[in-house]
């Protein structure tokens, strides 16, 4: 003979609501906690926001396309190859910069002559065998930025954390849409 629930239909009804409210709860508790922390990383990436651009191709460098919105540029109108990863001395041309930021890339440009600054950079950079690169950059106003797609963090002096943080934060980030 089948052992029978010896608690009466209400009751089991009641602890049945009781367990779903519980779960309810828990299950918006939870969101609410990732929301918190998601809003919290999001209010909280290094550099400032550019509004996308897009990513239209263009056949060379001195195609006329639209300006770009930053200086480095962050998004835009690109050529349809990359620049290779890593140590570059001569400055890469902002319609090449732009591609290299789609698929996933961090420029880390200087505007000086500072060997100094130049090797402490280059030891950063060369900690990463793809998606950064380390080049001049003569036309900006500050001695460095740090560009990603649609990010970029402009300094006058070299601070190892705050470069870090920018390369580990946006390093690695397709951006093809």
């Amino acid at each position: 003979m089948a052992k029978h629930d010896r608690r009466s239909k209400p009751e089991w009804r009641v602890q049945r609501r009781q367990r779903r409210v519980l779960v309810s709860a828990a299950l918006v508790v939870g969101a609410v906690v990732v929301g918190y922390f998601a809003y919290r990383a999001g209010a909280n990436l290094p550099g400032q926001q550019f509004a996308d651009l897009g990513n239209l191709h263009i056949p060379t460098a001195e195609s006329p396309h639209a300006p770009y919105n930053s200086d480095p540029p962050t998004s835009g109108p690109h050529l349809p190859y990359i620049a290779s990863w890593g140590l570059h001395t001569r400055p890469i041309a902002p319609e090449l910069q732009v591609h290299n930021l789609e698929d996933g890339g961090v420029l880390v440009q200087y505007n000086c002559e500072c060997p100094e600054l130049v090797a402490k950079l280059s030891a950063v950079v060369q900690r990463y065998d793809k998606y950064v690169i380390l080049a001049p950059y003569p036309p900006m106003k500050s001695r460095l930025a740090l560009t990603a797609w649609t990010r970029l963090d402009a300094l006058e002096d070299f601070d190892e954390a705050r470069v870090v943080r920018f390369i580990e934060t946006y390093r690695g980030i397709d951006h093809h849409k």
